[in-house]
């Protein structure tokens, strides 16, 4: 008789600004596919950047493929200033863990896979200029 493997632990939600945060998302501007160019300036491609305190991790979502990488860097080394020094725009970004429901459906881009990614529930946000304003805008403290 075989036995059900047990179920993976779910580890609780990262808050937002609890710590150091854990994920970045760079935002990109070059438009090598034609349609691309149809986007803002400086925000046409999405990637994620990940650090579990032992290793960097970099999920680039392309149009052919997605490239995910392990780097062979220090973990305190400084990638996100890295690409800002390169002149790419780089947001901080919590990631949501512990989340029950499924994602809302939306078609499979680079900011598709950067929400799924994160945990982050926003059917509305569609292009990297709408996840990079989601990203950054002031989060209200309620009435």
């Amino acid at each position: 008789m075989s036995r059900a493997p047990a179920p993976m632990p779910v580890p609780a939600p990262v808050p937002a600004g609890a710590g150091l945060p854990r994920a970045w998302v760079v935002f990109r501007g070059e438009a090598p596919l034609w349609w691309l160019r149809a986007l803002r300036p400086g925000f046409r491609h999405c990637l994620a950047l990940l650090n579990d305190g032992r290793h960097w991790l970099v999920v680039d979502p392309l149009a052919p493929f997605t490239d995910v990488a392990v780097l062979d860097l220090p973990a305190d080394h400084d990638l996100p200033g890295w690409y800002r020094d390169r002149g790419l725009t780089v947001v901080a970004a919590p990631l949501r863990r512990g989340l029950v429901r499924p994602a809302p459906w939306g078609p499979f881009t680079c900011v598709e896979a950067v929400k799924r990614l994160l945990g982050l529930h926003a059917p509305l946000v569609l292009t990297p200029w709408q996840l990079h304003r989601h990203l950054t805008r002031p989060v209200s403290s309620g009435p």
